[in-house]
């Protein structure tokens, strides 16, 4: 940062401090030194201090003299790795470490999915399209809480749940049934209100880019007699091609790290439980903070490799375009 600044500015320590290239370093520095303090107080320093953490025994009894903590090495996540809570089982028991693969790259998919199909139909011109892509932001603008009880009370397992209601009276089921309580089926519908709550998100991303394709390439194809389908894979999906994997990526990196949708939904349980959640059953239920910084830690690594992966495909590559 000091090198940039230096650089931007013209300045060097040499320089006279009330010349106008000195003067606009300070007001430099000035400047960026508050959000740097805020940066390292909210980012850099806990994401450090987790990490020393990860590598002691920390809990309740030794939390008021913590920085004598004794060290323990590994050991942290070697019990983290060998939790029966994290390690895959068997395919009815999955594991948080599995659960939360197949939950972000799912997830992330269906999301990308509906994101495209809205993004293309709001593409086409119709009377209130602005109202209806107002209407498509809902999910994404409304508070996690409230849309959160909103599903939860749909899928109420009592009679007077939305969903058990019209089902009864349409006969398809006998007895209310507990959807977010049935293993494999809470699942399903975790990821079904994640594709559902971040699919504008997406469908706003591809629609800028939508709007951005020239339509001399469609009006070209469809004098060539090109149709609807082959135009859409030949032109459209090209076009968008380095949008749907760059929204792809940062919904898959957000995904993976989410904790508030599956907490407010299922808790964590019936099959649902992912390392964010781990973290925190691990931290403030157990409070063996040691052992859920380790498990934050492994998150964190996951999470590089994704990081990784998003600007070696696609940061680069749309760079290099």
């Amino acid at each position: 940062m000091y090198h940039l600044i230096q650089e931007a500015s013209g300045w060097s320590p040499g320089a006279n401090w009330d010349s106008l290239q000195a003067r606009e370093a300070r007001l430099a520095w000035g400047l960026v030194s508050p959000t740097a303090l805020v940066v390292f107080g909210l980012i850099i320093f806990p994401a450090f201090f987790s990490g020393w953490i990860s590598f002691h025994d920390v809990s309740l009894r030794n939390l008021s003299s913590i920085f004598s903590a004794p060290f323990v090495g590994l050991e942290n996540y070697h019990e983290v790795v060998s939790d029966w809570a994290f390690k895959f089982h068997s395919w009815r028991s999955w594991g948080a470490a599995i659960t939360s693969v197949v939950y972000s790259v799912v997830s992330t998919a269906l999301t990308i999915l509906v994101g495209l199909v809205a993004a293309l139909l709001l593409n086409r011109k119709f009377k209130a399209r602005g109202l209806v892509r107002a209407t498509f932001l809902f999910p994404y603008v409304a508070p996690i809480v409230s849309v959160a009880f909103v599903w939860r009370w749909i899928l109420d397992p009592q009679k007077s749940g939305v969903l058990n209601d019209i089902l009864l009276r349409l006969g398809a089921i006998q007895d209310p049934q507990a959807y977010l309580s049935t293993r494999g089926l809470a699942l399903i519908l975790v990821i079904a209100f994640t594709a559902w709550r971040y699919f504008p998100f997406a469908m706003l991303m591809i629609l800028a880019r939508l709007q951005a394709i020239d339509g001399a390439l469609y009006e070209s194809a469809s004098v060539d007699g090109a149709t609807s389908w082959q135009k859409f894979r030949y032109i459209t999906i090209p076009e968008l091609r380095y949008v749907l994997g760059a929204v792809f990526m940062l919904r898959l990196i957000w995904t993976f790290n989410k904790f508030d949708d599956i907490f407010l939904l299922t808790g964590g349980g019936y099959g649902t439980n992912v390392l964010p959640i781990l973290t925190y059953q691990f931290s403030f239920r157990s409070f063996d903070f040691g052992k859920g910084a380790a498990t934050a830690m492994i998150l964190l690594g996951i999470l590089l490799v994704f990081l990784g992966l998003y600007v070696g495909f696609f940061v680069r590559r749309g760079e290099a375009a």
